[in-house]
């Protein structure tokens, strides 16, 4: 009885996790909910949109994932920016934001990476449940009209950057930017699970 009920309370637990990921094509959430940025000031998902679309990653300090795909998350950054496309990294880990996640430790790792974009404190992971992300790093590609046209990893080896076959987010963005339609729209994200307060 008791590992029946055990087991009840594990499946209860998992489906308070469970949500609906964000359709391709649907429009972006939560564009004006207030987010602390790394600055220190309020800021929003409009705030960071630029003239060509914006760029939502879901990220954090610690994930293994992202410290492994840190680099290339600078480089597509920077090829973002440079096309009028906003970039926010979006850290969503409210369980662990009295430590590896506080807001000082994102300053931190911040200023170690030398971020030129949008790094904020997604509080009680309300954007992450819109958008129904999972995973540190995982990516959302908006157009201008804010739609979005791509969701998942930033390419097809997470894992080692050597063995990259296919750079799925920086191919999404040069379809989207030339009119095209973008020919791969998703891909699984790994890495760490969001750290969602229970």
């Amino acid at each position: 009885m008791r590992k029946i009920l055990l087991s009840a309370i594990a499946s209860i637990g998992l489906l308070s996790f469970t949500f609906n990921v964000l359709p391709i094509g649907a429009p972006m959430p939560k564009g004006d909910v207030k987010m602390k940025d790394i600055t220190g000031k309020e800021v929003t998902l409009n705030d960071a949109r630029n003239t060509n679309g914006i760029l939502v990653m879901f990220s954090c300090n610690t994930c293994p994932f992202v410290i492994k795909n840190q680099q290339r998350t600078k480089d597509i950054a920077s090829y973002l920016l440079s096309k009028n496309i906003g970039v926010a990294l979006v850290n969503s880990n409210e369980a662990q934001r009295d430590n590896e996640d506080s807001f000082e430790a994102m300053k931190q790792y911040a200023k170690q990476q030398g971020y030129q974009w949008y790094y904020a404190v997604d509080k009680n992971s309300e954007l992450a449940d819109a958008f129904g992300a999972t995973r540190t790093p995982e990516c959302f590609l908006f157009n201008k009209e804010g739609k979005l046209v791509y969701h998942g990893a930033i390419d097809d080896n997470p894992g080692n950057e050597a063995e990259v076959n296919r750079k799925h987010l920086k191919e999404a963005i040069d379809e989207m930017l030339a009119g095209k339609e973008v020919s791969v729209t998703t891909s699984r994200s790994v890495g760490c699970t969001i750290k969602r307060k229970a």
